[in-house]
């Protein structure tokens, strides 16, 4: 007789386990940001703790919101940890017509009531009907309201996406489900003209900062989730 062992594991690839590390990636240096199981490592912007709109599901980072909750409960989420120059993987999915952003380089600080005020934002939106969808700068993958991604290779709601940010020494590359969308550099002339006709050219600590935290954002619209969160220094 020919047993069938079905595993309760999803898997990340072929024979790779959601959350975890390949023993390649351990050599190659990268680390989890998220273990599957719980938020350890992570707390809402300002706050000690994650905000309880953040939640665990079935192995991913979910933002659950509706009517009844309030900012502190979908406020952004955010790293322990500070990081400087680095290499972040994530998967991403979400309901459709949602909007969010994968935020870095946030500086967590009462003077910045939120984490767009300090760090630059990787969009994150809908391919179809999310208003940001139908704006140059503002759809999923580009630079938000500074460089627009050369393609949107995003796919429509309820699938999963991987979005790719290496940052090392201000050169920032950019990757959607594995295509470079986006190489520039950070900190120089061309940089800052680039704020200076943005909306940032009014918030004096945006991308001010060369170290700090990732950040999902949670103050927009729709349910989200995020998971094989990896990241390893350069």
């Amino acid at each position: 007789m020919i047993t069938l062992i079905i595993g309760i594991h999803s898997r990340a690839g072929y024979g790779q386990i959601q959350n975890t590390l390949t023993p390649e990636d351990k050599a190659a240096g990268w680390q989890l940001l998220f273990n599957g199981r719980d938020l350890r490592g992570w707390h809402s912007y300002l706050e000690n703790k994650p905000g309880k709109s953040w939640q665990v599901q079935n192995g991913a980072i979910a933002l659950n919101k509706d009517a009844q909750s309030t900012y502190r409960d979908y406020a952004d989420l955010v790293t322990d940890e500070a990081f400087e120059n680095f290499d972040l993987k994530v998967e991403w999915k979400m309901e459709p017509c949602a909007n969010s952003g994968l935020m870095f380089f946030v500086h967590e600080d009462p003077q910045y009531k939120e984490t767009y005020e300090t760090g630059p934002e990787m969009q994150i939106a809908d391919l179809a009907c999310s208003p940001d969808s139908r704006i140059l700068k503002c759809r999923a993958g580009d630079l938000y309201d500074l460089i627009p991604a050369d393609t949107e290779w995003v796919t429509p709601g309820g699938k999963w996406n991987q979005y790719e940010v290496k940052a090392d020494r201000g050169h920032l590359q950019l990757f959607q489900n594995g295509h470079k969308i986006i190489d520039t550099h950070l900190w120089d002339d061309k940089w800052r003209e680039l704020i200076a006709h943005s909306k940032f050219a009014e918030m004096p600590g945006f991308s001010a900062f060369h170290k700090g935290h990732i950040s999902f954002q949670g103050t927009e619209n729709g349910k989200l989730w995020f998971r094989n969160i990896k990241i390893r220094k350069l």
